[in-house]
C-alpha cells in the first residue's frame, strides 16, 4: 500500500468519492463558514486551514479532513460582475448534493445569488434548496437579546420578533419563492458577543437541512458533533461513517481491495483511539477481538476473502460481485468501528462490557440499511469507473 502518508491519501480520496456535497452560496461575511463551524464542531481557525481551491470561484472543506463523510464547497466569487456559476455547478454534479443559500437577513440585494441559484434549479430540477438567513440580531433594537423560544417555526411565536426583521425576512423569502424547498432564520456568534445562546436557530437549521436533503446528506448530518455530545464521542461517529465510506469505496476496484480495507480499518482504529486518548497493543486487540466474539471476526475475514475472488469474474465480478463487496466492506467497517467506539468509552474508565458483541451485530445491522438507502455499492463502482 505505501507509505503511511499515501495510505492516508488514499483513505481521504476514497471516502470524498462518496462524501455528498453542500454547495455553500452567498456574499462574503454572509455567514457561511460560522455555519460550517457550528455543524463540523470546530474553530474557524481550522475551516480557514482546511480549505482548498477546486474551481476557479470556489474551495472546498471536508469534514473530518482523513476520511470526509461530507464536504462543503463555499463559493468566494458571489458578488462578482463576472462570476460564473457553471463550474460550480459541474462539481456538484455526480454527487448527492443540498444547495444552501446564505444571507443576511437585514441584505435585500440578492440578485447575484438569486440568479445562481436559478441557474442550478434550471440545469438540476431535482435539487433541494434552503435559504438560510442569518445575522438576525442586525435587526434587533438596541440591546434587544435573542427572541426566546425560537420563535421561527410553526409552532413559534412570531409576533415577538421585531417587526423591522420580520419585514425583512418576509422580504427575503419573496425573493426566492417558488425557487427554495424551505427557509430557516439562524444567528451564529462568538462568544464575547453578548447574545445567548451562540448557536441560535441550530437544530432549525440541521432539521431544516435534513428535511430537504436527500439520503445521503441525511445521512452525513446525523453523524456530525452535537454541541451535548463529548467531544470524542461527536466526532468518532463522523470518522466512523468516513473511514466506513472509504472501505466500501476501495473495495469497489478487483484486487484492491485487498490491501486498502484492511488499512482502511487499522487506520480507522488508531483514529479512534487517539480520539479517546488511549492506544492499543496486543492486550486491547486481544480483549476487543475477544470481546467482539472470534465467530464475527472469522465470517468477516472469511467473507472477505470470498468478496474479492467474486470481483475477478468477468462481467458478473465487476458489477454484481463488486457493488456486494463495495457495501459488504462498508458495512463492517462501521461496524467495527462503532464496536470499537464503545470498547474504547468503557475502556477508558476501566468498565469491561458483555455488550461489544450485541453492538457489532446492530451496527451491521444499520450499516446495511444505510448502504441500501445511499446505494453505496452502485456509488462505489461508478466512482471507481
Amino acid at each position: 500500500m505505501g507509505s503511511s502518508a499515501e495510505i492516508d491519501l488514499s483513505i481521504a480520496e476514497s471516502a470524498r468519492r462518496l462524501a455528498p456535497v453542500v454547495w455553500l452560496i452567498g456574499k462574503v461575511q454572509s455567514g457561511k463558514t460560522s455555519i460550517i463551524r457550528e455543524l463540523a464542531q470546530t474553530d474557524e481557525a481550522t475551516i480557514g486551514s482546511g480549505f482548498r481551491a477546486c474551481t476557479k470561484s470556489a474551495r472546498v472543506f471536508d469534514f473530518p479532513t482523513e476520511a470526509p463523510i461530507i464536504r462543503f464547497l463555499d463559493t468566494r466569487g458571489m458578488g462578482e460582475v463576472d462570476y460564473d456559476p457553471r463550474d460550480d455547478i459541474a462539481f456538484c454534479e455526480e454527487r448527492a448534493h443540498l444547495v444552501v443559500a446564505v444571507a443576511k437577513a437585514m441584505d435585500p440585494a440578492q440578485e447575484t445569488m438569486l440568479e445562481t441559484v436559478r441557474a442550478a434549479k434550471r440545469r438540476h430540477p431535482d435539487w433541494p434548496i434552503v435559504l438560510v438567513q442569518t445575522s438576525l440580531h442586525e435587526g434587533y433594537p438596541a440591546g434587544q437579546g435573542h427572541v426566546l423560544p425560537y420563535p421561527f417555526h410553526a409552532s413559534g411565536n412570531a409576533t415577538a420578533v421585531p417587526q423591522r426583521l420580520m419585514r425583512a425576512l418576509e422580504y427575503q423569502r419573496s425573493l426566492f419563492a417558488g425557487v427554495t424547498t424551505s427557509c430557516v432564520a439562524i444567528d451564529f456568534t462568538q462568544l464575547g458577543d453578548g447574545l445567548v445562546p451562540e448557536n441560535y436557530g441550530r437544530e432549525a437549521l440541521i432539521e431544516a437541512l435534513t428535511d430537504a436533503a436527500p439520503t445521503a446528506v441525511s445521512a452525513a448530518l446525523g453523524n456530525l458533533p452535537d454541541t451535548r455530545d463529548a467531544a470524542s464521542l461527536g466526532r468518532s461517529d463522523a470518522h466512523i461513517l468516513g473511514f466506513a465510506l472509504a472501505a466500501g469505496a476501495s473495495d469497489a476496484l478487483p484486487v484492491v481491495g485487498i490491501a486498502a480495507v484492511p488499512a482502511v480499518q487499522a487506520a480507522m482504529l488508531q483514529r479512534l483511539a487517539k480520539l479517546h486518548k488511549a492506544h492499543w497493543d496486543k492486550r486491547a486487540y486481544a480483549e476487543f477481538a475477544g470481546a467482539l466474539g472470534a465467530g464475527a471476526l472469522v465470517r468477516a475475514a472469511s467473507t472477505f476473502g470470498l468478496r474479492q475472488l467474486v470481483k475477478l469474474v468477468p462481467i458478473y465480478g465487476q458489477t454484481v460481485g463488486a457493488a456486494a463487496a463495495a457495501a459488504a466492506s462498508f458495512a463492517t467497517t462501521y461496524a467495527i468501528g462503532k464496536a470499537a467506539r464503545y470498547y474504547l468509552t468503557h475502556r477508558q474508565y476501566g468498565i469491561r462490557s458483555n455488550e461489544i458483541a450485541s453492538i457489532y451485530r446492530s451496527a451491521l445491522h444499520e450499516a446495511f440499511r444505510l448502504a441500501n438507502e445511499r446505494r453505496i455499492g452502485a456509488q462505489a463502482t461508478g466512482a471507481g469507473q
